[in-house]
């Protein structure tokens, strides 16, 4: 069955951070805190996954079975975590709190400069992002596998760990873009570029930031 994934992240001044917080905070903290959620981040935090590339196959590009998979359960540990947390796609769709949607409340308005979105169909923009960059450098990102909600000195205060963890030297980035499986059609921005630019005009204008994963449609 198929679905569309949307990853967002937008600027605000403080007093909408504050506003969207009673709304927001508690269903990433609920994300956050389900036993297997961190138990899939401890998972992908000791053992790195390979190449993308050979998550279903010997390498080769023929699709293996039984003993050969034998990652395919962390694989799909993997996926399962870097998807929308239950709690922030239910609150962000309006089933938690009909009053509230993320189109209307959070996205609406925005301007290219403020925000950066990533709309994927059957599949996941943080799942790539995590992937390419690594568990180590994903540690370094504020929240919870692309949920969080910053107000203007929480944007200054993390810009330099986000910084670290999405500034590449030539042969990093092109390892990161060889792992970022995502397709880009023309002008789309990647998510190797997008949260970083988005960081630094919040950082710079004293604003706070928004980032919601959710299904759409």
């Amino acid at each position: 069955m198929g679905f569309m994934s949307a990853w967002g992240i937008s600027s605000h001044t403080d007093q909408v951070i504050a506003d969207l917080s009673p709304y927001l905070v508690p269903a990433m903290s609920a994300d956050r805190a389900e036993p297997h959620a961190e138990r899939r981040w401890q998972a992908w935090q000791q053992s790195p996954l390979a190449d993308y590339r050979t998550w279903y196959s010997d390498g080769s590009g023929v699709r293996c079975g039984g003993s050969a998979c034998a990652d395919v359960t962390a694989v799909e540990s993997f996926r399962s975590l870097t998807a929308p947390g239950r709690h922030v796609d239910d609150a962000c769709a309006s089933r938690a709190h009909p009053s509230f949607s993320v189109l209307d409340d959070v996205w609406e308005g925005q301007s290219e400069d403020s925000m950066f979105i990533s709309v994927q169909s059957k599949d996941y923009a943080v799942s790539s992002l995590f992937h390419a960059i690594g568990p180590a450098r994903a540690a370094l990102l504020p929240g919870w596998c692309g949920a969080f909600l910053l107000g203007s000195a929480q944007v200054r205060d993390s810009l330099p760990p986000v910084e670290r963890a999405l500034t590449f030297t030539p042969p990093e980035r092109t390892a990161a873009e060889a792992q970022d499986w995502l397709d880009y059609g023309e002008g789309d921005e990647s998510v190797l570029d997008g949260p970083l630019r988005v960081w630094r005009t919040a950082a710079r204008e004293g604003l706070g930031l928004c980032g919601v994963h959710v299904h759409v449609g």
